[in-house]
């Protein structure tokens, strides 16, 4: 009878136990969803309050105790925002550069990725480190030698000029590398044996092996080149080139001379350049996880 009551009470323990456990993880499931949903909405509210301002009026937008829903919608302010400025002008010249930077960052990151991953010469991992040495060092330290050099070249308000700094991007560099040398290298070996050439090797063995991290390092370039303001903004100085981020700047100084200020139509106009690259992220992001996910096992 002492041995079956020892039993029990041992098991009521073990049963005490798990239900304990049990309860922990509930509760931290439900502390992890709570912490999610507060950095979602934390991330999200600047968007919102972006695109409800865009359709309030001016002085809703100054009252001292503002509203976090439109007591009315003028959905004008987006066509106003072609009136006061040439936006499909900025819209096209964003849709140039940023074409022209994606299409040669990707054609110059793929070759050097390989190259580098994959390719057998003298000095290689030397020369790495220099590309990885470029990553460090930002725009802004050498925009006076490169802007006396492209005003020299007549490159000052062209596409040129706005494409070209950007042309080799270390970054891109290196996440292909990266991605390249997750490849076993017995699949570039029967690629050979096959007759492929490189070019054959990287386009249809390679690339597709980490098409999730292309997809993911092109969307990062689109982004970064949709976003460039500081060399557009020095580099292009008449309308004809002016892009979309240093328009916006343009657009709040459209408002001198004007009773009032334009917060609502810089929004809207905001609005209008932030909607693609939003897009594109809901459109690519289990692309995106996968890539970096991949790139980071390497």
């Amino acid at each position: 009878m002492m041995y079956d009551s020892s039993i029990n009470a041992s098991n009521e323990e073990a049963l005490r136990l798990n239900r304990k456990a049990l309860s922990q993880k509930k509760a931290l499931k439900v502390g992890q969803y709570i912490l999610a949903i507060g950095v979602t909405l934390f991330m999200i509210f600047p968007l919102y309050w972006m695109l409800i301002t865009s359709v309030k009026s001016q002085e809703e937008v100054l009252l001292s105790i503002p509203t976090f829903w439109p007591q009315e919608w003028h959905f004008e302010n987006y066509t106003n925002v072609f009136k006061r400025a040439n936006f499909s002008k900025y819209y096209f010249n964003t849709i140039i550069m940023t074409a022209g930077i994606l299409l040669s960052q990707v054609v110059t990151g793929v070759l050097a990725g390989y190259g580098f991953s994959k390719g057998k010469f003298k000095g290689k991992n030397l020369l790495f480190i220099v590309v990885l040495g470029a990553l460090m060092i930002p725009l802004q330290v050498t925009f006076i030698p490169l802007y006396i050099m492209f005003a020299n070249w007549k490159l000052t308000d062209t596409f040129l000029g706005l494409i070209l700094p950007e042309v080799v991007s270390p970054y891109y560099i290196f996440m292909m590398r990266q991605a390249f040398l997750s490849v076993d290298d017995s699949y570039v070996e029967a690629a050979k044996i096959d007759g492929m050439g490189r070019l054959g090797i990287i386009t249809r063995v390679l690339v597709p092996m980490c098409k999730s991290t292309l997809i993911t390092i092109t969307l990062v370039t689109f982004t970064n080149g949709w976003n460039s303001y500081f060399w557009p903004k020095i580099i292009a100085k008449n309308e004809t080139r002016r892009v979309l981020t240093v328009g916006l700047v343009h657009l709040r100084n459209t408002f001198a001379g004007l009773d009032t200020m334009n917060n609502h139509e810089i929004m809207a106009g905001a609005v209008m350049a932030v909607l693609p690259v939003i897009l594109l992220f809901f459109i690519f992001q289990k692309y995106m996880l996968t890539g970096y996910e991949k790139t980071a096992m390497k």
